[in-house]
């Protein structure tokens, strides 16, 4: 176990398991169930992934003044005045197994951002050109935020897909045995109280 008692160990422990609950969501589909829209905006499991692996790479990449290795890997920042959308979403030329070995990668890049840095190290967000520099503790804080947002987001679409449920494989954080269809009408018949 992690000495969590230790600032920056804590921090990358819980950056950790936010980026393996959101591989692990992934976990078992196949192309299409992952790319597969699950909500009115186009949200989709894969693009989540992607969506945060290039949060990732950029937060811990140029605002530091480094570089991924294989950039031409990433959704580049002119992408996105094409399609606001560039990188919510696997291209054809993507797959699944390749974007989850792309975001290891991410993951192991800022790693070594957060490792070779001390947490107030100074560094500038490029495309907040109106914002003053910032921390690396405030990236580590924001970025994990952002990941644990997104991976709420796959909670709910995979469990739509197919029931799976949980934190992750080895302890769900959900109550086994339980009758969920009659929790779920009985939060209905509350609810329907206030209709």
């Amino acid at each position: 176990m992690a000495d969590l008692t230790d600032p920056k160990t804590a921090l990358r422990h819980y950056l950790q398991e936010a980026r393996d609950g959101l591989i692990w969501k992934l976990d078992g589909l196949s192309e299409r169930e992952a790319r597969l829209p699950r909500s009115s905006t186009g949200n989709n499991l894969l693009g989540v992934l992607k969506h945060c692996l290039n949060v990732e790479a950029g937060y811990f990449g140029p605002t530091f003044g480094r570089a991924f290795p294989t950039p031409h890997e990433l959704v580049p920042l002119e992408a996105y005045d094409d399609d606001p959308q560039a990188d919510w979403y696997a291209r054809e030329d993507e797959t699944k197994d390749g974007l989850i070995d792309l975001y290891r990668r991410v993951g192991a890049f800022a790693d070594q951002t957060i490792e070779q840095l001390p947490l107030d190290a100074r560094g500038r967000v490029p495309w907040w050109p109106d914002r003053p520099d910032v921390t690396l503790h405030h990236i580590i804080v924001r970025v994990t935020c952002d990941l644990a947002r997104h991976a709420g987001q796959a909670d709910i679409m995979r469990e739509q897909h197919d029931g799976a449920i949980g934190w992750h494989p080895e302890n769900t954080n959900v109550t086994d045995g339980y009758d969920w269809p009659a929790y779920v009408a009985r939060l209905t018949a509350l609810a329907d109280r206030f209709a």
